[in-house]
């Protein structure tokens, strides 16, 4: 969308608060946002260009057009744009880095109700308390509850019908040292459930009904002389006292709230939260999100509160931060400048400053991790401006001597590192003479038709060992296979170590120092190693044909057996007859007379 048609448009925006929803040529919202002024906000996406971030650029010019909706107040827009965001999930919204899977307790609904952990929160009417970003926490809890409390662990299906088959004994067997055997009924189903509301009260934090319960049974005991079942409860009382002695106790005059603090980068936000219960510090978490466009501190701590608060299933009324701002639905903000609260928000902080370094040392260490041969193709993808890193590489060198015996090699490194099983010699079939250029056309069409037809993995990158003209050539042949644009061509020239590219007149000089031009160079050597290599073995097998196997009846086995045994071919020649004989038959050493009888 162009600053023309906004202008075409400008002067029916209203000043008054809304949201607004930019849509692409799709007819999909790609961005959601809210204003005090729907008309100031949408006008500073079509103002000076060279004061706007990227993303901002970058959103205007894949929008089409905008609409907005008209609200009453700042608030409604932000409940309106929470619930857009939320639905539409667009595309340059907040992006939070949240893939965490995190730990719930969950109170099952079933008759003689089951505690335990799980990862997934189903709608069947059970209870699940957290999520628990600590799993070492949430176990302290689970194993105070165990203590306090005898519960049923066992899945066996109460129903009538298997007590009356019997079924129980199988719990009684396995399970009667966790449990009091509700489902036998040594254990009634009022002080089950009883046991269970306190559960309950524990994992909401609220820890004084606990206590109530646990006294009111300890004088129940007393009071019936049953001082054994009477010091059981005292036991529990001091277990609980103890699990309550190692939360962070703030205040409980506090009651129940939540605490956000935030700090922001140019590109990254991270939102710290605390959650107090009775003036205890019962859980926390820490959340980062990927700032996109115009988004602000506010906003982005006002999304954050909203979804952390529905993640956790909060519903504490009052809100502690370190700044006002506008939020939903009945909820007191607080900003204290001194006190508990503030000594809260200076707790979080802490958190997030701590969690923030835990994140840069995360980053620095995967980026330590990175291995050599990572490190020198991530270099070259640069230097080559590639668009994916070189992990497969091809390189390719023509040898002959004036036009005899001419040859090709395929060296290929994969992960910066030679695979010799991969490496490819070939014969030049249809060029006579000494013609490098359509040497190379042959072998490189020879090389990826068939890498095509067997569907076999192809390049990132493929290097030729000579200039312009031995480029060229193969860059036709990659046309011609429409691969053009899935692999990367360059040519190295031996002379400056000038990198050349198809069509293009000037070389690209990468740094002598640069570990991309070594692996380069190593690449280029080893091909033409190859090369000569395969080249002079030709030559070799060349020569020993003009004697040797141009006898009728000497084959390419028996003249090497010949050469290994004698050395060459003028010693053979003087060899007595017999001695031939004896070591290679009468019949070879005749062929062998007659022959050198003729010459």
């Amino acid at each position: 969308m162009t600053t023309e048609d906004y202008k075409k448009v400008a002067d029916k925006i209203p000043k008054v608060p809304g949201v607004y929803r930019f849509i692409d040529a799709e007819d999909t919202i790609i961005y959601v946002g809210k204003a005090k002024s729907l008309k100031n906000r949408l006008s500073s996406y079509f103002g000076e260009k060279k004061h706007q971030r990227y993303k901002t650029k970058t959103l205007v010019k894949n929008a089409v057009r905008f609409e907005y909706t008209v609200v009453e107040t700042e608030q409604d827009a932000l409940l309106l744009e929470n619930t857009l965001i939320k639905q539409l999930q667009p595309r340059y919204n907040v992006s939070l880095k949240d893939g965490k899977t995190y730990t719930y307790i969950v109170v099952k609904k079933e008759r003689f109700p089951r505690v335990y952990f799980t990862r997934r929160v189903y709608k069947d009417g059970s209870n699940y308390f957290g999520p628990y970003t600590s799993k070492h926490r949430a176990n302290i809890l689970l194993e105070i509850i165990k203590k306090l409390f005898q519960l049923r662990t066992c899945k066996l299906h109460l129903s009538e019908a298997n007590i009356e088959a019997g079924k129980f004994k199988v719990c009684l067997e396995y399970h009667i040292k966790n449990c009091l055997g509700p489902c036998v009924g040594f254990e009634d189903e009022e002080s089950y459930n009883q046991k269970i509301d306190q559960v309950k009260n524990i994992l909401k934090g609220n820890v004084k009904p606990v206590k109530d319960y646990i006294k009111d049974n300890i004088a129940k005991y007393s009071e019936n002389l049953e001082f054994e079942k009477a010091q059981e409860f005292v036991e529990k009382l001091e277990a609980l006292e103890n699990y309550q002695s190692k939360s962070t106790v703030v205040n409980t005059s506090i009651q129940d709230a939540d605490v956000f603090y935030i700090r922001s980068t140019d590109e990254m936000a991270y939102v710290s939260y605390l959650k107090i219960v009775n003036g205890a510090l019962i859980n926390s978490d820490n959340l980062e999100l990927k700032k996109n466009l115009n988004d602000n501190e506010d906003d982005l701590l006002a999304f954050s509160i909203d979804y952390i608060r529905e993640k956790f299933n909060s519903i504490a009324p009052e809100v502690i931060l370190a700044k006002k701002i506008i939020l939903p639905g009945d909820v007191q903000i607080t900003v204290p400048q001194r006190g508990d609260k503030r000594h809260l928000l200076e707790l979080a902080e802490k958190n997030l400053k701590y969690f923030i370094l835990q994140k840069k040392k995360e980053s620095l260490n995967k980026t330590k991790r990175q291995t050599s041969a990572e490190r020198i193709l991530t270099t070259m993808k640069e230097d080559l401006q590639m668009d994916e890193i070189p992990f497969h590489i091809e390189c390719f060198d023509n040898s002959n001597l004036q036009g005899s015996n001419p040859v090709s090699s395929c060296v290929v490194f994969k992960n910066a590192k030679p695979s010799k099983k991969d490496y490819r010699k070939f014969n030049i079939k249809t060029v006579v003479g000494p013609d490098d250029f359509a040497s190379m056309k042959e072998v490189v069409i020879r090389r990826y038709t068939r890498l095509v037809k067997e569907d076999q993995p192809l390049p990132q990158l493929v290097i030729i060992d000579g200039g312009k003209g031995q480029l060229n050539a193969a860059y036709e042949i990659l046309q011609s296979l429409g691969l053009e644009n899935k692999i990367k061509l360059i040519g190295i020239a031996k002379r400056l170590e000038e990198i050349f590219f198809p069509g293009d007149p000037i070389p690209l000089f990468i740094n002598k120092k640069s570990e991309s031009l070594k692996l380069i160079q190593q690449l280029r050597n080893e091909a033409h190693r190859f090369a000569i290599t395969f080249h002079r073995d030709q030559r070799s097998k060349n020569a020993l044909g003009t004697e040797l196997t141009n006898i009728p009846g000497i084959g390419e086995k028996t003249a090497k057996k010949l050469l290994q045994t004698y050395g060459s071919v003028k010693r053979i020649k003087g060899l007595p007859n017999k001695d031939i004989e004896q070591a290679f038959g009468l019949n070879i050493a005749k062929k062998l007379a007659d022959y050198f009888e003729e010459e």
